[in-house]
């Protein structure tokens, strides 16, 4: 397939999938139909942590699991395929809620609030272009610290935002933080492709990009069940995300609505931090400080 059809049709289904995911933890997360430590809870619970353990144990015995198993005995794998899973979760908090905060709290249209979501596109690429002459003289780990540590930053100063503020101030942040992950993620995937060979490169990129796609998935749903919380919290049960921005649309809600999202996406952005903080950790502690990279 042509490159372009193959991404836009990657980014779709990628849009399908948290949707799906944020519908999912509206069912599961919202603590309308029961109480978290009911009987149907623990059930739920248990039979994921059950079939998780279930998948482990076929992966383990089958000819061609989806990930090998060599990939999580490897030190430098293991801790990049971890730290970009938590980039996957992160990334979710801009994606999916920053559009509702642009819309629904700044008051701007959908093409401008758009536009305050799409400027990170603008300096992902550029900062992750300009990565190798930061990664040749400090290395991998330590430029994708930098990138991460100050994305973690980013992220936690989004909730001290000024109520309701003017659009430049998130857009500057999404602009900032653009730059900071075009640090963090490059550096990372061709640092962990340079420590295998060419027979393994295939199977070492799919994993990173497998786990990246698996901590959007938990992102969107732990996330949606963060800000549907927080809504119910604030409101009193008088809805999730999805039935007050709807309200706004119809001219039905209060300025106190528009606060409760408010706040609703700033515990989104708080738990997007706390995930940037775990990458960072996890580069930190897991990964090897030079990466041993092959010369052949």
């Amino acid at each position: 397939k042509p490159a372009g059809v193959y991404c836009a049709f990657s980014e779709v289904h990628t849009q399908i999938d948290l949707e799906r995911s944020i519908a999912l933890s509206e069912a599961l997360f919202e603590d309308v139909a029961w109480a978290w430590w009911s009987a149907p809870s623990c059930a739920l619970f248990a039979t994921g942590l059950a079939l998780v353990g279930l998948v482990v144990w076929i992966e383990r015995r089958a000819a061609e699991p989806i990930i090998p198993g060599w990939v999580w005995r490897r030190r430098t794998i293991a801790a990049v395929n971890l730290a970009l899973g938590a980039l996957g979760l992160l990334m979710v908090a801009p994606t999916v809620f920053l559009p509702t905060y642009a819309q629904s709290v700044l008051g701007l249209a959908p093409v401008a609030a758009g536009f305050v979501l799409s400027v990170w596109t603008l300096s992902w690429p550029v900062s992750a272009a300009l990565s190798q002459h930061v990664y040749r003289r400090i290395g991998f780990r330590d430029t994708a610290l930098l990138g991460i540590g100050a994305a973690a930053l980013i992220l936690f100063a989004f909730p001290f935002l000024p109520y309701p503020g003017a659009a430049w101030q998130p857009t500057l942040l999404m602009l900032v933080l653009g730059g900071a992950l075009g640090l963090f993620q490059l550096p990372l995937i061709v640092g962990v492709q340079s420590t295998v060979g060419w027979e393994e490169r295939g199977t070492t990129t799919a994993s990173v990009l497998f786990c990246r796609q698996t901590g959007q998935t938990i992102g969107a749903s732990v996330f949606g069940a963060i800000a549907n919380g927080v809504l119910a919290a604030r409101l009193g049960g008088a809805g999730d995300l999805d039935s007050v921005t709807r309200s706004l649309d119809d001219g039905t809600a209060s300025g106190s609505t528009r606060h409760a999202i408010a706040e609703a996406v700033h515990a989104v952005y708080l738990g997007a931090a706390c995930a940037a903080a775990l990458a960072f950790l996890v580069l930190l502690f897991v990964a090897p400080r030079r990466f041993p990279v092959l010369t052949d």
